[in-house]
């Protein structure tokens, strides 16, 4: 293997920046200062206090990444969880954000979107037009990218109170003169999830000669669907591991008890003295796995969760496997950046950015459960009537049955998302006085969602019309379909349209002085100091009356917050010996809805060699909830049948009030109430280069964050019935009324890890500035949408020919033209 190759592997899963000293930074001519993520003050590039990891744009394209989304899953410090596009097409879970379809986000250390802040060129853009929550990944320009500086420490300090997990900055390309065009597919061995790309960067003028330079980047990219159905490793009924789906709603459905229905209040089978609410004709015939995606439900698996006087004559399906492992996307991302060279020491600076993602959402198709209540119960005499008298003695055929169903029918759920975000800037840029820099900027982003249901969705009243006409068959055998009527009365049910829309503004004006302020023995005192002013908007609304569609998503109408936050902010480097250096930084935010927060930074750098360093920092954080959290309003809904009460269920054994509750009610939404997270965080870790061009660093880190703010779920509640009694809401006999669920203040959280990075480095000869036409061949692809099955990108030449870098004479599927001075 290449060194070059070598590099841009070790640089995926933690490098660091070069690692020098300052004898080899004075080999140099000329010397660059350079602003480096962490930090306000231009200094030498060389290793520093802060574990910083670098991917430079050629190590992300000779990856095989196409979207930013798949850049942050490469990243050892980007927790897991619910924060990519698919996770995000929710219908339930912990910390739900129903509004996130389509969306995808970076959760440094694990922490959750909102406490990792996402920069372009050092400045903010605007968070996720309908979560409000984050910056949505996708709204990233990839093109036009020269590298990403991901800061694996807090820094409240430094860049605001957001930057509790730390700091993602995707610097843009400076400079650029030339053309370059790229176009590329990635397509998965075992079919579905081919993702395709188009991209055209050019730019003219150079700043030091000509006095000016424009770039402009255009990116289009369209990932198809890869459906679970398309895995075979995606299988959710693995019963001899422990692993079987938990629902009962299944394609063929279970029928349920109640007052006045066929089944009664429960039934008794022969030879069995228990009461049973819920009975499956092809579990009582031993036949669940006769449908597809159906198994008998493994009642000992899940007895702790689900009751076993519901499940053991019931049937389990696997939704996972109807699940879209990546949904059809398509992103355009334009940008354009041009540099005017005043004089000598002043320059203008001008952004503007655009993107446009079209996600389409794929959830599994409706799960209705019918009641006497809501008058949509299977009616005594209708077409497809499931006499079970055969199998339960005591079955009354003469009243209606009320059933649990997965229904199919209705189609996929699904939601197209379109999203249209955008930046302006205006900056200017220069040093005076000979020995000071600054920087100034006006920004205005804004991002807007705008959702429309296609398919899967209908009017509540409607279908429950449909199914109390009997047309509608829930038990169909294997081969069997609907009538011609019950398709066209299925499809009179449905809503197709705009559904809902959101939007966020960002309005700031920040600026920045740094230099040295005095000579000490070791070296120059250098100073920043600075300003912030943002004001961030919010709104949220919706198209239609969403109660009036059967579990539709979105969150409540939330019109026209906002909040406006000032801070201020210095910082110092001090150099304390030859070898040792302090970073103190100070920052002091003011919000218009929490008030002020002051919060500390000080870190370290020691080099009592030049190949060996060791750093450390210490800061503390402070997080304020997003206006979702503090002012959506709250949503009924119901938790599955068979929930069990913990306090009284021991005290009242087998009786269903307690221990197989029927669809619980319970409450979710936001609270005005919350208080802001804060945090305290800090990193140890050493550097060492044993070769030149060859390092390895070990960074130990922990955080400590008090008053989490967590969606509390109903479950979760119900787990700690002790400690939350105060949201169990009961009837006078006991019984649960309702549960009181959504945003709180959680009693706080530790983390601790280990980041090891590797690096290595290598180079070929220069092209000496002259055009050339790159051949790269194919490459195996590590793109987690094609995960076991075998995947190829190829990059391209115009005609076979041995490439500068590469050493290639493959063949071209695809073109790259570039101009460079190196590799």
């Amino acid at each position: 293997m290449k060194v070059k190759k070598l590099a841009h592997m070790l640089a995926l899963i933690g490098a660091v920046a070069p690692f020098a000293n300052d004898a080899m930074a004075q080999d140099a001519a000329p010397i660059q200062r350079i602003e480096i993520t962490g930090s306000s003050i231009k200094r030498i590039a060389k290793e520093g206090a802060l574990p910083i990891q670098v991917v430079s744009f050629d190590t992300i394209e000779k990856s095989g990444i196409t979207s930013t989304e798949q850049l942050v899953r490469t990243l050892s410090a980007n927790g897991t969880g619910a924060d990519n596009m698919t996770s995000g097409n929710n219908v339930f879970g912990a910390d739900a954000d129903r509004v996130s379809g389509g969306a995808s986000f970076a959760s440094l250390r694990g922490l959750g979107p909102n406490s990792t802040l996402v920069l372009l060129n050092g400045r903010r853009i605007a968070t996720h037009g309908a979560s409000g929550k984050a910056v949505d990944l996708n709204s990233i320009p990839l093109g036009a990218i020269a590298r990403v500086e991901i800061l694996k420490d807090g820094a409240s300090a430094i860049y605001g109170t957001d930057a509790v997990g730390g700091v993602m900055n995707f610097i843009l390309r400076e400079n650029y003169d030339g053309v370059e065009a790229s176009a590329s597919t990635n397509v998965t061995q075992q079919g579905g999830g081919q993702t395709r790309r188009l991209s055209l960067l050019a730019g003219k003028g150079k700043l030091a000669d000509d006095g000016y330079n424009i770039m402009a980047s255009v990116t289009y990219d369209k990932d198809d669907k890869l459906s679970s159905s398309d895995r075979k490793f995606v299988n959710g009924f693995q019963p001899a591991r422990g692993l079987s789906p938990d629902t009962t709603g299944t394609p063929f459905a279970t029928q349920l008890s109640g007052a006045g229905t066929a089944l009664g209040t429960g039934f008794q089978v022969p030879g069995d003295s228990s009461t049973y609410l819920q009975a499956n004709q092809l579990s009582l015939q031993g036949k669940c796995d006769s449908v597809s995606g159906m198994s008998q439900y493994q009642t000992g698996l899940w007895k702790d969760v689900t009751s076993p006087l519901r499940s053991k004559y019931s049937c389990a399906y696997d939704y996972g496997a109807d699940y879209a492992i990546s949904f059809p996307v398509e992103r355009l991302n334009t940008i354009a950046r041009g540099a005017l060279q005043l004089n000598a020491d002043h320059k203008l600076v001008f952004e503007g950015m655009y993107s446009r993602t079209k996600a389409t959402a794929i959830l599994t198709p409706v799960q209705i459960q019918t009641s006497l209540a809501n008058k949509n119960a299977y009616p005594v005499g209708g077409a497809y009537y499931q006499d079970l008298s055969a199998f339960i003695p005591s079955f009354d055929k003469t009243k209606p049955i009320i059933y649990k169903w997965r229904a199919t029918e209705w189609g996929d759920r699904t939601q197209e998302n379109v999203t249209d975000s955008a930046r302006l800037l205006i900056a200017a840029e220069g040093t005076f006085l000979g020995k000071w820099d600054y920087k100034a900027g006006l920004s205005r982003a804004e991002s807007q969602t705008k959702t429309a249901l296609t398919d899967g969705y209908g009017y509540t009243s409607k279908i429950y019309s449909a199914l109390a006409s009997g047309v509608i068959n829930p038990w169909l055998a294997p081969g069997q379909s609907q009538t011609a009527e019950a398709n066209s009365l299925i499809e009179s049910t449905k809503f197709r349209g705009d559904f809902q829309h959101g939007k966020t503004t960002l309005t700031q004006l920040d600026g920045t002085v740094s230099g040295e302020l005095l000579q000490l023995p070791a070296g120059a005192l250098a100073i920043a100091a600075g300003f912030d002013l943002r004001r961030e908007g919010y709104d949220f609304g919706q198209n239609v009356d969403a109660t009036q569609v059967l579990l539709a998503p979105g969150n409540a109408a939330l019109s026209n917050t906002s909040r406006d936050v000032r801070a201020i902010f210095t910082e110092l480097l001090v150099p304390v010996t030859k070898d040792l250096e302090l970073q103190l930084a100070l920052r002091r935010d003011h919000y218009s809805v929490f008030g002020a927060t002051t919060n500390p930074k000080v870190a370290f750098r020691y080099q009592p060699a030049s190949t060996l360093l060791f750093r450390g920092s210490a800061n503390k954080g402070f997080l304020a909830p997003s206006f979702t959290q503090l002012y959506s309003a709250q949503l009924s809904q119901e938790l599955p049948n068979g929930i069990i009460d913990p306090i009284f269920c021991p005290t009242h054994p087998g009786d269903p009030a307690f221990c197989a509750i029927a669809r619980q009610p319970y409450l979710t939404g936001g609270n005005s109430s919350l208080r802001p997270e804060t945090s305290k965080q800090g990193t140890l870790g050493m550097v060492i280069e044993p070769v030149k061009g060859y390092s390895a660093s070990l960074d130990f880190w922990a955080i400590n964050v008090q008053d989490r703010i967590l969606n509390r779920t109903p479950q979760v509640v119900l787990a700690n019935a002790a400690a939350l009694s105060a949201n169990i809401i009961r009837n006078p006999d006991n019984t649960i009324n309702y549960i009181q669920a959504g945003w709180i203040n959680a009693a706080g959280l530790r983390t601790r890890g280990a980041d090891l990075g590797l690096r290595g480095e290598g180079c070929c000869p220069a092209t000496n500035g002259t055009p050339r036409w790159t051949a790269l061949g194919p490459r195996a692809s590590s793109s987690p949408r094609s995960r076991a099955s075998s995947t190829r990108n190829w990059w391209a030449t115009s005609t076979p020919a041995t490439s500068t870098c590469a050493g290639s004479t493959t063949p071209a599927w695809a073109w790259r033209a570039a101009t460079g001075a190196a590799c």
